[in-house]
């Protein structure tokens, strides 16, 4: 994951309550590529591309339709 995209996917896991930390590959390039590890410091990246992907496209499970 690019940097560029670290901001949009800490924002989704904070809304859907998706846990890992967010990473530098390199500490000292935080302009390079970023990792999403869990508490036991594995690399959980792809597991929570797909996760944060699936709770943006969920659709509402309840609500109400006010027709015209």
């Amino acid at each position: 994951m690019e940097a560029s995209e670290v901001s949009a996917l800490h924002n989704s896991m904070r809304k859907y309550g998706i846990p890992g930390d967010l990473k530098p590959e390199d500490p000292t390039n935080p302009t390079g590529p970023w990792r999403v590890v869990d508490s036991a410091g594995q690399d959980v990246t792809d597991a929570t591309l797909a996760a944060a992907a699936a709770a943006e496209h969920r659709r509402p499970e309840r609500g109400f339709v006010i027709t015209p």
